[in-house]
């Protein structure tokens, strides 16, 4: 994991935050200045709080369980949709569907449904089926991929929340938070942090900023991944030999 550099930070423009007119006064403690009416936060803050968010990420990685990614503003969604993938973690980057946390058993039963239709599409006899049913049953299965695509292979509820805007993203937030899930965020000036376990004060409306935040949380969580996989190659018995620590067959 490479480390975080203030002069990386200034040229993404993490440090730009909004109108002072807008801002939320509990992000006090990590503005360093106002310019021009604009509020400057301060990047030593924000090494320190991405340093830390990236260290529990890391460790989430590590025991295997997984990190949803949410971002469905324009700017983000495809930076986070590669990251992610990049990660093979799970993400939202179109809509977030209402209860996706709170109502999980809802959303796996949509997940099923498209996995049910992909078996009806490879299905030998899909092509007998009328030219307009056919349709029909692409069309469903291209929306429900777009709305849950993503998330299609998440058989359990996320271990946390990364999310970027969290005033837009104010749903999945709330969900998160009602069922004891850590929340991960860019917290920007017009933000509240103590909605968020991990916040991280920086622009979430620049890309580059986005960017230069997300590629450190996600070289923790390959980090981590790293080392979860060198763990288990150790604990695996080498073929040939016989493992002397494995319990005696039943």
């Amino acid at each position: 994991m490479t480390e975080l550099k203030f002069e990386e930070l200034l040229e993404a423009g993490c440090h730009f935050g909004h109108l002072k007119r807008k801002w939320n006064p509990k992000m006090a403690p990590y503005i360093f200045k106002e310019h021009n009416g604009i509020h400057v936060i301060d990047l030593q803050k924000t090494i320190a709080k991405a340093d830390e968010a990236a260290a529990a990420l890391k460790q989430i990685a590590k025991s295997g369980k997984k990190v949803l990614f949410v971002a469905t503003k324009k700017q983000a969604k495809d930076i986070v949709a590669e990251m992610a993938k990049g990660v093979d973690m799970p993400f939202v980057t179109e809509r977030w569907p209402g209860g996706m946390l709170t109502n999980f058993a809802t959303i796996r039963k949509a997940v099923k449904k498209m996995n049910n239709l992909d078996n009806l599409m490879h299905d030998k006899d899909f092509n007998n089926i009328s030219k307009r049913e056919r349709l029909q049953v692409q069309r469903e299965r291209a929306k429900l991929d777009k709305n849950l695509g993503s998330i299609a292979d998440l058989t359990r509820l996320p271990s946390a929340l990364f999310v970027i805007d969290i005033n837009k993203e104010h749903i999945a937030v709330a969900e998160a938070r009602r069922l004891n899930i850590p929340t991960f965020a860019l917290v920007d000036t017009n933000c509240n942090p103590d909605l968020i376990d991990f916040p991280i004060p920086a622009n979430d409306d620049a890309s580059k900023s986005i960017a230069a935040i997300l590629k450190h949380m996600t070289e923790a969580i390959q980090e981590g991944l790293n080392e979860r996989m060198l763990a288990e190659k150790k604990t695996r018995p080498r073929r040939g030999r016989k493992n002397e620590d494995a319990p005696a067959e039943q």
